[in-house]
């Protein structure tokens, strides 16, 4: 269509300007100057003339056919969802039953009585420290707790019939509290000579040797750990306290191991780390397989954030116009196989694994055009890809 309106228009140009040419070669002769500029000036005129005509009609011909081409796009009919937004950290597995059981009482150490790997009881005897004759000591000493014991009732009994001074009856009482308290003391350090495991679990390591010499605070002994206690541990930025709490969902990917665990925060902490802004989160997480070590690397994923009947959209689908605000553009359906594309403004929130909630601007039955949207403009003739 365009071709045929061109070669008319120079058809007739060529046409009208067929006449003239006798008439420019007759002024060419003539030798007048100023009818020769004359002529040259009315020419320009006719070329302008016809040349703003073309252009017009150019104009009309791509107008049209622009509009009898609908730009090819894709669609998806929104539908509302559950949206849920997570900060995600690093953190690290721990326990509070692992510890490194370290001598009480200076000496040799005789005995080691459990094998690494062995699965021990509370209080369970795990080692013995050479006493040096404390065990003699004590024994003597029980022994004069138990005359000071027969003494001092003897002299209360006689004391309760009046018979006696009152100063010999509080003469036996102090001897008798007295043996009392040296002989709890002396049980006491005996005990530390005898090392017990504080809680139930696994011998992990057995550090010193018997023979060795051992010394209270300095020497380890053995490293006593119980992994059906675990938990992560990680710190999360101050800016999340106000929607983190005990209970709120966590997902916790353990990548060396391979393993996912859901569960939820069981402390939140107090404290306010003033050297990163962060506060410290514990998730509970179990340990069937004992494949759970403690410093293990954890990647925590916290749900601070969900909405019900929530509208998302795809977060590559959205745009900001010269006023900075956030545009997309829905489909409405102009017969069987065209639509027009139609610009809306939305009201955004959070987004995550690249989709963004839409708080307003869109509703649930909208269909919104997804590939070819970078490129339209409002109220433009669209198709859809089938």
């Amino acid at each position: 269509m365009k071709k045929s309106i061109l070669f008319l228009i120079t058809l007739i140009s060529l046409t009208s300007c067929g006449g003239d040419n006798k008439s420019v070669d007759a002024v060419i002769d003539s030798n007048d100057m100023a009818a020769i500029k004359a002529k040259r000036a009315e020419l320009n005129k006719q070329q302008r003339d016809l040349k703003a005509d073309i252009d017009k009609l150019n104009q009309y011909i791509d107008s049209h056919e622009k509009k009898e081409r609908p730009a090819l796009i894709t669609a998806e009919v929104i539908k509302d969802t559950l949206f849920k937004h997570y900060v995600e950290v690093q953190g690290n597995v721990e326990t509070d039953q692992n510890v490194v059981l370290n001598a009480e009482y200076s000496g040799v150490l005789t005995n080691v009585y459990v094998k690494e790997g062995q699965r021990v009881s509370k209080g369970q005897r795990l080692a013995k420290i050479d006493d040096g004759g404390m065990s003699s000591q004590v024994a003597q000493q029980e022994a004069q707790l138990a005359l000071a014991k027969t003494t001092f009732e003897r002299q209360e009994r006689l004391w309760q019939q009046k018979i006696g001074s009152e100063i010999q009856y509080l003469q036996a009482k102090t001897n008798y509290e007295a043996a009392k308290n040296a002989t709890q003391q002396m049980r006491s350090q005996l005990a530390k000579t005898l090392i017990t495991a504080p809680f139930s679990g696994v011998v992990d390591e057995i550090i010193s040797d018997p023979g060795q010499v051992v010394v209270p605070g300095q020497t380890p002994i053995i490293r006593l750990v119980n992994l059906s206690n675990m938990y992560v541990k990680a710190s999360i930025p101050e800016t999340y306290l106000k929607n983190i709490k005990k209970g709120t969902q966590v997902m916790v990917k353990l990548a060396s191991i391979n393993e996912e665990f859901t569960g939820t925060v069981r402390q939140v902490s107090n404290y306010i780390n003033p050297n990163n802004r962060s506060f410290e989160i514990q998730v509970e997480i179990p340990n069937k397989d004992g494949l759970v070590k403690p410093n293990l690397i954890a990647t925590v994923k916290v749900n601070d954030y969900s909405a019900e009947n929530a509208i998302t959209v795809p977060e590559n689908i959205l745009q900001e116009n010269a006023a900075g605000e956030t545009i997309a553009y829905i489909y409405h359906p102009f017969n069987d196989s065209i639509g027009i594309a139609k610009r809306v403004l939305l009201e955004t929130g959070l987004s995550y694994q690249n989709h963004t909630e839409v708080k307003s601007g869109l509703k649930k039955g909208d269909t919104i055009i997804k590939e070819g949207a970078k490129t339209l403009r409002d109220g433009q003739k669209v198709t859809i890809k089938k």
